[in-house]
């Protein structure tokens, strides 16, 4: 532990434990894949029980038609976003009929591209333009890639943190939108020094359907069952090469060393044409194949295990609400769906999630140059897909370790992280937390990864029916037990509600789709200012 980081933790102990720091805040985003009683993906639209996917805040999809994507609000307490998850599965679980909600983050049994449906958001611009940025994925990507499914936890401190760590480093006099903007960006970066920890602890992706290749020949991976491919050591194959990865982004080289740094090399990406989606075309006989033919569509597009975010307001896209206003919360986007777990996540993780990211906070730190960044990549590329080997050995600035050496040294900070935490807390959960997942880092096979691989070896089962076990499971609990009244009251009201917003939105259009879009990037190149 660094004399650095204990000096800012002991400073923060008096107005932690004095009530002077708020409450970290906290949101849950979910996508599961909806599949038929054999574990296909659904063909079918998006029931219209569940409200309209445009407008719908909490109910919604991601790429495709099939793959819902729960949202929760912003909860001070990890026991109240939970429960909310908990209930939009029941609500929806009592409007599927014989549907199952996918409960893992590589994708059920898959029949070619053209299986996985394209989301459809309805008549109005809005939604035209959400389909045919999906149909640009789906030409540059292929739609398989956008059948995965995961987790992105949402994490903001309140102003009074962000207070209180200005003047204990003596910056009371930087604005606190530009001093809370320069914080998140210290977090991101040693977020991207260590997230390699979280994707061993919480990887739960080691196996896939044969289907998901489409045909495709790859290497280092055995056969188990009828149909499943397996990774003896891997982690998390959602987050390997095998996954969400692209090789046009890659030269990207984000590495997230300032907001203005982030801003422009994300506007330059949206901005400038790629020769290989150039020859796709955008417009070809009057149907949209994609938004533009540049590096990225829309920022959006931009793979990252971790992102900056602000809610836009109106006419504002992502880069320019952060240009604007700053940071106001972080995206952990690394995460899988554990099938082990009714929720696909628990408190446990969160508590540890939290302790993490505030270790990554108060952290030494410094720029990222592009030696470290390439050292980065290669460590996370490592664990992904050697994660569980005992032998498995990480770069650092100072020599190679051992992947349960270095992740035994972050425990020390994340001990201390947890035990800040905790001062606001009537027990130690936190800490709690980070005690109940140690173990993992000497022991692989208590990972998620380490616990399916096991189940699947000593089973002989193939993953589709491993899987759809699970889902079969978890679907009896979730409809056996009920809902909190007044939630279920509200999302009742919303079916309705959002369905009328989507046709007053569509009734409201004057002007053609171009015109639309030709705005809209028009509107995008503008520089923001800042508040």
């Amino acid at each position: 532990m660094s004399e650095q980081f204990a000096r800012i933790v002991a400073g923060l102990e008096a107005p932690v434990r004095q009530g002077r720091t708020g409450r970290i805040r906290r949101g849950i985003e979910k996508e599961g894949l909806r599949v038929d009683p054999l574990g296909r993906i659904s063909q079918l639209p998006h029931p219209r029980q569940l409200g309209s996917k445009l407008t719908h805040p909490y109910i919604t999809t991601d790429y495709s038609e099939a793959l819902l994507e729960f949202v929760t609000p912003v909860y001070s307490r990890p026991s109240d976003a939970l429960d909310f998850l908990a209930d939009l599965h029941r609500f929806s679980y009592r409007q599927l009929g014989d549907e199952l909600i996918w409960p893992a983050s590589m994708p059920a049994w898959l029949d070619g591209n053209a299986s996985v449906p394209i989301a459809d958001f309805g008549n109005s611009n809005t939604g035209r333009m959400k389909q045919v940025y999906r149909r640009g994925l789906d030409v540059r990507y292929g739609r398989i890639m956008q059948s995965i499914a995961g987790i992105h936890y949402n994490f903001s401190l309140p102003d009074a943190m962000w207070r209180e760590l200005a003047a204990l480093e003596g910056k009371s006099g930087i604005a606190l939108c530009e001093y809370r903007s320069q914080g998140y960006f210290r977090l991101i970066r040693n977020f991207r020094r260590t997230s390699w920890l979280l994707m061993y602890l919480f990887g739960a992706s080691p196996a896939f359907d044969r289907s998901f290749l489409d045909g495709r020949k790859v290497e280092g991976f055995e056969a188990l069952g009828r149909r499943t491919l397996v990774s003896e050591h891997a982690s998390t194959l959602r987050m390997s090469d095998l996954g969400y990865h692209n090789k046009v982004q890659d030269q990207l080289k984000v590495c997230f060393d300032s907001l203005d740094e982030y801003v422009d090399t994300l506007r330059h990406a949206v901005s400038t044409p790629w020769p290989d989606y150039q020859r796709t075309g955008v417009e070809v006989d009057g149907q949209w194949q994609q938004l533009n033919a540049n590096i990225l569509q829309i920022e959006n597009e931009y793979y990252s295990d971790i992102r900056p975010k602000r809610v836009a307001r109106h006419n504002q896209t992502p880069t320019q609400a952060l240009e604007a206003d700053g940071v106001e919360y972080i995206e952990v986007r690394c995460l899988d769906i554990n099938p082990l777990l009714p929720l696909g996540i628990d408190e446990t993780q969160i508590r540890f999630l939290d302790a993490f990211l505030i270790r990554c906070l108060l952290a030494d730190d410094a720029p990222i140059g592009a030696v470290e960044c390439a050292r980065l990549d290669a460590n996370r590329a490592r664990v992904v897909t050697q994660g569980r080997d005992p032998g498995l050995m990480l770069e650092f600035e100072d020599g190679a370790l051992s992947l349960a050496e270095a992740g035994g040294r972050l425990f020390d900070e994340l001990r201390a992280a947890a035990g800040l935490l905790d001062l606001a807390e009537r027990n130690t959960p936190h800490g709690d937390a980070v005690e109940a997942l140690a173990p993992r880092i000497g022991d692989p096979a208590l990972t998620p990864a380490g616990e399916i691989f096991a189940a699947l070896s000593r089973e002989g089962e193939d993953f589709i029916d491993w899987t759809l076990e699970r889902a079969r499971e978890q679907a009896a609990e979730f409809l056996g037990t009920p809902m909190d009244r007044a939630r279920e009251a509200l999302l009742d009201q919303l079916v309705e509600t959002s369905l009328i917003q989507q046709r007053d939105i569509e009734a409201d259009d004057e002007l053609s789709f171009g015109e639309y879009l030709a705005g809209y990037f028009a509107r995008a190149e503008a520089v923001a200012k800042r508040a």
